[in-house]
């Protein structure tokens, strides 16, 4: 006799498949739909309780044909589309003058306004300066290396914003509010001198171009959340990110989850950092065929930052045993961290390969000064990830002054308290860096951080006439308490001293920033 297993999936159809097994079980699939009352009970039962338009109400099909949309958009997506920002794909990188941080030019709202955001794959949420009660200085008289002023949002201003509300799914602060109708705060702390960005949510619209796929190079308008920036401290009024941060992270409220929750692109987007102090970013890219890549692993048992699994840190030829840890992959960190006692190991094995004398800075220890004859023999270095992934790092060291003409190379690498590491920016140059958390992969390949398929900015749309602007795909309801948390970042300054055990007194004018990171458990050693 044949025994039934039955199991009840939510889809747009409604079903009764019935399979019958070689050893002649039967297995059957009750196929229902995802808007009907009977998924509305399934759902309540897990705790979420949605709130639909009423069945053939106007509303109802509204919500039918913006679904069928996204779904032509993912098969638009699948065809190698990708999006950049209408400015251009080029990312900028001003050194000191911006905190060692790079850089991209955005356009937010209705007039498009732009905005020169930094890039950080370590928390989630695009805030910019808005309703500035506190704010950096925006004029570019602060800024030597801009030629333009940087602005303020303004969500009154832009006919396509509207505030998100505290009932709304992405409110992270909606529990605190009194009426679930307000307008959803915002507070972003941060480690470091006191950092913190606050302020109100909106909804609006990014100007993106696409390229690739069927389509020739075009305006696409996305609907993403903003942080209303109102009132910034510590290091964003001190050259860190003045006209704002874009979160690169996985979180559900960052750019790339948004874009790839409203159909455009996949779950994914590359940075590329160039040796010419500049790089590109494309949203959608899941990098070339032959890349290598290696799987994000969970941090505490979450999968809500990139984190990569490093079996052995090699010095030349050699891997020192227990060499592997944990890293975080963080674009907004200008330097490469390592457990300290993983760090003690790689530092040694260095200092043997190496044949300079060493200079130990307050902030970098293993600086040396150019001979004579040039360069020092600097010994190669490479991470080998999960499954045998070898990532070679193209250049582990940076040039120093100390303003009488001499140069010093340091090692970019510092220790860290705790067992998890920071592969920050100065690895990752001379690489097209691809983040994929469709498919839980982190992808590298060698590049010159060119173009892909051409990257001209076109020029943003104006909405049709009529129309209003594309919602956030996203169901606005009632926050229930434990979601996840919008991963905010550190950003600050460090002046780089001599130490009183350095070999030789220096007199250094070097100023180097501190890094974005996000606000994780296992920083302690930052507060």
């Amino acid at each position: 006799m044949a025994i039934p297993l039955t199991a009840v999936v939510l889809l747009t159809a409604a079903l009764l498949l019935s399979v019958e097994l070689v050893d002649g079980h039967t297995f059957s699939s009750r196929l229902i739909h995802g808007f009907s009352d009977e998924a509305m009970s399934f759902w309540a039962s897990k705790g979420k309780n949605l709130t639909l338009p009423k069945h053939q109400s106007v509303e109802h099909m509204r919500l039918l044909l913006s679904n069928d949309l996204k779904r032509q958009r993912l098969k638009l997506g699948s065809q190698k589309q990708l999006l950049f920002p209408s400015e251009g794909s080029e990312t900028h990188f001003y050194g000191n003058d911006l905190s060692w941080l790079h850089y991209v030019w955005i356009d937010i709202g209705t007039p498009n306004m732009s905005f020169l955001v930094a890039l950080d794959a370590g928390s989630d949420l695009l805030w910019v300066p808005c309703n500035c009660v506190q704010c950096a200085p925006l004029s570019s008289s602060y800024y030597s290396m801009l030629d333009k002023d940087l602005n303020e949002y303004s969500p009154a201003r832009s006919s396509t914003s509207k505030h998100l509300s505290c009932s709304h799914e992405l409110c992270e602060l909606g529990p605190n509010c009194q009426n679930p109708k307000e307008r959803c705060p915002y507070t972003v702390n941060y480690y470091s001198e006191n950092t913190s960005s606050s302020g109100f949510l909106f909804e609006d619209q990014v100007h993106l171009t696409s390229v690739g796929g069927h389509e020739h190079q075009g305006s696409v308008r996305a609907p993403i959340v903003i942080g209303c920036g109102s009132k910034q401290s510590g290091s964003y009024l001190n050259g860190a990110a003045p006209d704002g941060v874009m979160g690169l992270g996985p979180g559900e409220i960052s750019v790339p989850s948004l874009l790839a929750k409203s159909g455009f692109v996949p779950r994914s987007f590359s940075l590329c950092f160039g040796k010419s102090n500049s790089g590109t970013i494309f949203f959608g890219d899941q990098g070339p065929e032959n890349q290598r890549q290696s799987s994000f692993v969970s941090l505490d048992g979450k999968y809500n930052t990139y984190v990569v699994e490093v079996q052995h840190y090699c010095v030349g030829g050699t891997c020192p045993k227990q060499s592997g840890f944990q890293a975080l992959v963080d674009s907004g960190s200008s330097f490469t961290y390592l457990p300290s006692g993983i760090f003690t190991k790689v530092a040694t094995e260095f200092e043997e390969q190496m044949n300079a004398t060493r200079l130990a800075t307050e902030d970098f220890p293993y600086c040396y000064k150019a001979s004579s004859r040039g360069l020092p023999n600097i010994p190669s270095m490479k991470l080998m990830l999960a499954a045998n992934q070898s990532f070679v790092i193209q250049n582990p060291t940076f040039t120093i002054s100390n303003g009488q003409g001499d140069n010093f190379y340091c090692v970019g690498i510092l220790p860290i308290d705790g067992m998890i590491g920071i592969i920050g920016q100065n690895l990752m140059e001379g690489y097209r860096m691809v983040f994929d958390w469709e498919n839980m992969k982190l992808g590298w390949s060698r590049s010159k951080c060119q173009d892909i398929g051409g990257s001209a900015k076109v020029p943003p749309t104006p909405p049709p006439s009529g129309l209003t602007s594309n919602p956030l795909p996203t169901t606005e309801q009632q926050r229930s308490p434990g979601g996840h948390a919008v991963a905010p970042a550190i950003a600050g300054k460090a002046t780089l001293e001599p130490s009183a055990a350095s070999l030789h007194p220096v007199s250094w004018h070097y100023t180097m920033s501190s890094l974005l990171l996000p606000l994780v458990p296992w920083l302690p050693y930052l507060i």
